[in-house]
């Protein structure tokens, strides 16, 4: 049973991400010839403020 943790910023519409996690889970069963039912998906939201890249706040990135 694979899980998968994801983390991405905040702000995504409830659509958006049940087409991700429907997506994710066709690849995965693809992938590693599991069922849809063995494939959890755990997405985690992030604040811009709270994630740096190279030094620097994706809150301070243009």
């Amino acid at each position: 049973m694979p899980t998968i943790n994801v983390q991405m910023f905040e702000g995504r519409t409830l659509e958006q991400k049940r087409a991700f996690v429907k997506a994710v889970t066709e690849a995965s069963c693809q992938t590693l010839g599991c069922s849809a039912e063995a494939v959890d998906i755990v997405i985690q939201e992030v604040k811009r403020e709270d994630w740096a890249s190279g030094g620097i706040l994706w809150a301070d990135k243009k």
